[in-house]
């Protein structure tokens, strides 16, 4: 996946992502961190189709996704918004099949192979003995690896989760980073905007750090995530050591200004 010279906002107000590239690395996880207002949640929309570009485009497998054809994208990307809202009264496994939409033949039925992709994806996120159970009787950690689930049943090469672990405690945040992060031993490419630095750093093979509506800088997290630039881009004084050859932020305080 390929972005190449974007440009993207709201209507008739001052852009929000400017001239941006970024070139995503295949079957690896890329998180996109940043601070409040920089673009990330701007760019993963432009990046899914969910927001047109000013002008540049977006690239999946050499083709413009915006002159693709809306089942064909389905079948190549899968995307988690923001706070997805849960049908009232809807099972785990009834949620996880409407991934399966872009598959299905004529007559909308679900095929053996359809039943086989819900099965796994509900096991990758270790919810099969949960699978009748309302999605609404879940607690918050279940009901997101459902909705991943959903995106793992929809069978693409390319996902994009936007800040899938927001409102989650640390266990469950830790929970669905697992599942996030297995996916790409199966060859997926994954790009998840985050907010947890030391979460990101942890588990995403590239990292890209926005500021501004551009990227401030990008690579691996040990290369990346250093103290000049939570000083520069976020503005915190911090240390940064490192845990297991992944760097962990420990805050000092704010800077003034």
């Amino acid at each position: 996946m390929h972005v190449e010279n974007i440009t993207l906002g709201y209507g008739a107000d001052a852009p929000v992502v400017t001239g941006l590239t970024l070139e995503v690395p295949a079957g690896q996880l890329t998180a996109v961190v940043g601070p409040n207002g920089s673009g990330k949640s701007t760019l993963l929309r432009g990046m899914s189709r969910l927001l047109t570009p000013h002008s540049g485009q977006v690239l999946l497998d050499g083709k413009d996704i915006h002159k693709l054809p809306a089942r064909e994208l389905a079948r190549k990307l899968g995307v988690l918004p923001q706070g997805p809202v849960t049908p009232e009264g809807i099972t785990a496994a009834e949620l996880v099949s409407r991934g399966r939409h872009p598959h299905r033949g004529l007559f909308g039925r679900l095929t053996s192979d359809d039943d086989t992709a819900i099965d796994e994806a509900l096991a990758a996120v270790e919810l099969t003995e949960l699978r009748e159970r309302p999605v609404d009787q879940l607690s918050g950690g279940q009901r997101q690896r459902v909705w991943i689930a959903m995106v793992l049943a929809q069978g693409t090469q390319h996902l994009l989760l936007d800040e899938p672990t927001t409102y989650l405690d640390l266990a469950h945040a830790v929970d669905v980073m697992n599942v996030v992060h297995a996916a790409t031993a199966s060859g997926r490419t994954v790009v998840a905007v985050l907010h947890d630095l030391t979460l990101a750093a942890q588990y995403a093979d590239h990292l890209v750090v926005m500021a501004e509506g551009r990227i401030a800088a990008e690579g691996r997290p040990v290369d990346v995530l250093t103290e000049k630039l939570l000083g520069e881009v976020f503005g915190l004084q911090a240390t940064v050591v490192e845990v297991r050859g992944a760097p962990v932020v420990v805050p000092d305080r704010r800077l003034a200004g």
